[in-house]
């Protein structure tokens, strides 16, 4: 479904403890076992920020036909230059509608740029609810959390 609606709603919190949201793009990938996402963004911008007060984000898709996903998310900086590398591959590479060239963004013209970084979510908490529990009462909502 994430991958389908593309856009997101994401929400910080910043030092005073203020809700702020923005529309992002992440990337998903489940290796069998494990759900990861990644953001590309600027380790120097006002959510970066929040992110070191709060490092925790909830995300929630929305499609016009009132399917919905939200993923509460621990955050992590990939810093490290091969995984910033391997970030910019990831969303390069990634399958249409969710993959794109990451030099379209002013200010990053390689995974070295100062303003290019990689924001690894790792799912805390998920929910999955097609539009059609909401529309027919037909379906199913999925929900998972993270044990412990």
């Amino acid at each position: 479904m994430a991958h389908r609606i593309v856009w997101c709603t994401v929400a910080t919190v910043d030092p005073s403890g203020a809700p702020r949201t923005r529309v992002l793009h992440p990337i998903w990938a489940f290796d069998g076992e494990r759900l990861t996402g990644w953001i590309a963004t600027s380790p120097s911008s006002v959510k970066a920020g929040h992110l070191a007060h709060e490092a925790r984000v909830s995300l929630t898709y929305w499609a016009p036909d009132h399917d919905t996903c939200t993923a509460d998310c621990a955050t992590v900086w990939e810093d490290d230059p091969a995984d910033r590398a391997r970030g910019w591959q990831r969303f390069a590479e990634g399958p249409a509608p969710v993959g794109y060239d990451p030099a379209i963004i002013p200010g990053w013209t390689s995974p070295a740029s100062p303003e290019f970084g990689v924001l690894r979510l790792e799912p805390q908490r998920l929910r999955v609810m097609p539009g059609s529990v909401l529309l027919t009462a037909q379906g199913e909502v999925l929900s998972w959390k993270k044990p412990g």
